[in-house]
């Protein structure tokens, strides 16, 4: 059964809720809101270390949030900026959509096709048990794809628009792995805000 408006495609996905968005924000919204965000805030570049190896982090991040409490994933651990007028009206959009409150927004900025996120989960313990992840695209259109960490059979993808909204909530984290692989298209830059709450 859907509850939301603006046309929400619910994924087929087990073990998982999975709400899509396409158009959250109109075209016009989020044109507006991908120039003030990509000017605002406070773009950083982490090194990040893998396998013994320390390698620049391959897109650039911010974190915001109406706490002080910080976040650590992958051995970087950010303390949040305070939000911006900006986030604070999107999150109070999702909020009112979603029905989900949120403490903090994790951004991400991707400048081109090589900038990615690999393979991954939002389990964070600071998260809690069963997260609610709200995460809002601007700019450049990118392909996004969830596999079953049990069942490798189980896959989704899907092409995150302009203005959209993708809802992860329930047991996702839990059971799927997500990722925003690398393409060799030419392609502009990307905008990414995770909405979550920070316990």
């Amino acid at each position: 059964m859907m509850l939301f408006g603006n046309d929400p495609i619910i994924l087929n996905m087990k073990d998982a809720e999975v709400i899509y968005f396409p158009e959250f924000f109109s075209p016009t919204e989020a044109d507006q809101l991908y120039n003030s965000l990509l000017n605002s805030i406070a773009w950083q570049q982490d090194n990040i270390s893998l396998f013994g190896k320390t390698h620049p982090q391959p897109r650039l991040t911010a974190l915001y949030g109406n706490n002080e409490k910080p976040y650590t994933y992958s051995g970087i651990q950010m303390k949040p900026n305070t939000f911006s007028e900006t986030l604070l009206d999107i999150k109070i959009k999702i909020e009112t959509e979603t029905h989900h409150k949120f403490t903090s927004c994790l951004c991400n900025l991707y400048r081109d096709g090589q900038d990615s996120n690999g393979w991954h989960a939002d389990n964070e313990k600071e998260l809690g048990t069963h997260p609610v992840i709200a995460s809002i695209s601007f700019g450049a259109e990118r392909i996004f794809h969830l596999k079953h960490k049990e069942d490798n059979s189980l896959k989704q993808k899907l092409t995150l628009n302009h203005g959209s909204l993708l809802l992860m909530k329930g047991e996702t984290q839990q059971h799927w792995l997500h990722q925003i692989p690398k393409t060799k298209k030419k392609i502009g830059k990307r905008i990414n805000l995770t909405f979550r709450t920070i316990y």
